[in-house]
């Protein structure tokens, strides 16, 4: 079993991959190359204190793996990891050409701006490595060309404006990455539309399997591991494809079952909820409530 490495500065990971000190307590853009990939010696699994973006070209250098999936890199593309997430990496020496590098950043950095603020919009550093971005040649340069300018304002002499313009271009740069994600999305339409039907059927084969009565309602986490996706994934794919998160879409397939129900037994509005996987009746009613503007009582006395 391999040991876990935290690294908990952006000085440590210097070292750690044989790098120069950093110009920078906070961020860092470094290529990775064989030659610091080297500096490992072993495949490894890590988690950083901080945030990672790496873009990768068209050397195989790295294979990545996160959460259950692996990602080879074939594409020119991207990863995005918040901190605390345990990765792994398998290096491969056989190539050296390619533009790979990548970017970190110390929460400290943002901490007293509007970012910090806004870090969690942005829901791709919750994803998982193979549902990385894929940049096309345009899209690739106009990246290349914000990481030039955040480097060439931590490479100068800092004066009281440097800070300011480090965090605004790093805004500006994840802002791009959340429209080619959306245009990703919206150009998988055929793979979205794959997922939102083994979607409905996780939650099918849940309940006809009644295992909602020893586990309860099925939670996100559980669609999303049963797809081999992310949470934030799924649910920013089905919002996408439809304006609702996955726990909209969980409690909508639920209270249709529920009216079913209530039309067609005589059960009791409580023994419904729990049949249901409900562990109280009240949270059953309000989200009834919620999804038809009226109570599971209501409901039977009108629609029967």
């Amino acid at each position: 079993m391999k040991n876990i490495i935290h690294i908990n500065t952006i000085s440590e990971l210097h070292k750690f991959l044989g790098l120069d000190e950093p110009k920078h307590p906070l961020i860092s853009i470094f290529p990775y190359n064989n030659e610091n990939a080297k500096a490992t010696q072993e495949n490894f699994k890590y988690s950083f204190n901080f945030y990672q973006i790496s873009i990768k070209g068209n050397c195989p250098l790295l294979i990545t793996k996160y959460g259950r999936s692996t990602y080879d890199f074939q594409e020119c593309s991207m990863i995005f990891t918040a901190p605390n997430q345990v990765l792994e990496y398998h290096t491969d020496y056989t190539t050296t050409d390619g533009d790979c590098w990548t970017l970190v950043f110390h929460s400290d950095l943002i901490r007293k701006s509007v970012l910090s603020n806004l870090i969690d919009q942005y829901s791709f550093f919750s994803y998982q490595s193979n549902e990385a971005l894929h940049l096309s040649q345009e899209e690739r340069t106009t990246i290349s060309g914000i990481k030039n300018k955040i480097i060439k304002e931590y490479e100068n002499n800092l004066d009281p404006h440097s800070h300011n313009l480090i965090i605004s271009n790093l805004q500006l740069l994840l802002n791009y990455c959340l429209r080619y994600y959306d245009r990703q999305f919206y150009t998988r339409t055929t793979f979205n539309k794959d997922i939102v039907t083994d979607f409905e059927q996780v939650l099918k084969e849940y309940y006809s399997t009644d295992q909602q009565i020893t586990r309860g309602l099925p939670s996100v986490k559980y669609c999303a591991d049963s797809l081999h996706v992310s949470p934030r994934y799924l649910s920013d794919l089905l919002k996408k494809e439809s304006g609702k998160s996955t726990q909209d879409h969980i409690h909508d397939f639920i209270i249709e079952k529920a009216k079913n129900r209530l039309l067609n037994s005589n059960e009791t509005a409580s023994e419904i909820a729990f049949g249901l996987g409900f562990e109280y009746s009240q949270y059953f009613s309000k989200i009834f409530k919620k999804k038809t503007t009226m109570s599971p009582k209501q409901y039977r006395n009108t629609m029967s």
